[in-house]
C-alpha cells in the first residue's frame, strides 16, 4: 500500500491536478475580469482602485501570467510569489477586517484567513516543484 501511495504522489499526472486546483480561483477571476470587463471596472471602484481600467487589467494580468507559470511548471517561484503579492495586497486593500465592525468584519476576516491559507498553499507549490525537479536530476 505505501508503494502505491509513493507512486501516486510521484506521479506527473497528480502533480498536474494539484495545480489546477489550486489555479482554479485564480484563472476563473481573471478570465471574469476580461469577459465582464464592467463588472470588473465595478468591484475595482468598489474597493477605491482608480483608475478603475488599469487596476482591472493588471489584476488580470496577474492572475493569468501567475497562473500560466504555475500551471506549465516554469518558473513556479515566479507566478507563486506574484499570486501571494496580489493576495496579501487584497487583504491590506479590500478585505481590512480591522476597519469595520458586525457582520462585515467577519466576512472580511474570513476571506483574509482563506487568502493566508491559499499563500501557504501557493508556497508549498513551489518548494514541491523544486523538489520535483532536483530528484529528477
Amino acid at each position: 500500500m505505501q508503494r502505491v501511495i509513493e507512486k501516486l504522489l510521484e506521479s506527473t499526472w497528480l502533480w498536474v491536478i494539484a495545480r489546477i486546483l489550486l489555479l482554479f480561483i485564480f484563472i476563473s477571476s481573471g478570465l471574469a475580469k476580461i469577459i465582464d470587463f464592467e463588472g470588473g471596472l465595478a468591484e475595482m471602484r468598489a474597493a477605491g482602485l482608480h483608475p478603475d481600467w488599469f487596476f482591472n487589467i493588471a489584476s488580470a494580468m496577474v492572475l493569468l501570467f501567475g497562473s500560466l507559470l504555475i500551471l506549465f511548471d516554469r518558473f513556479i517561484w515566479l507566478g507563486a510569489g506574484a499570486l501571494s503579492v496580489f493576495l496579501l495586497l487584497t487583504i491590506f486593500i479590500v478585505h481590512t477586517f480591522w476597519n469595520f465592525s458586525g457582520e462585515y468584519a467577519k466576512t472580511s476576516l474570513y476571506f483574509a484567513l482563506e487568502h493566508t491559507t491559499v499563500i501557504g498553499g501557493l508556497i508549498a507549490t513551489a518548494i514541491a516543484s523544486h523538489l520535483r525537479k532536483k530528484l529528477k536530476s
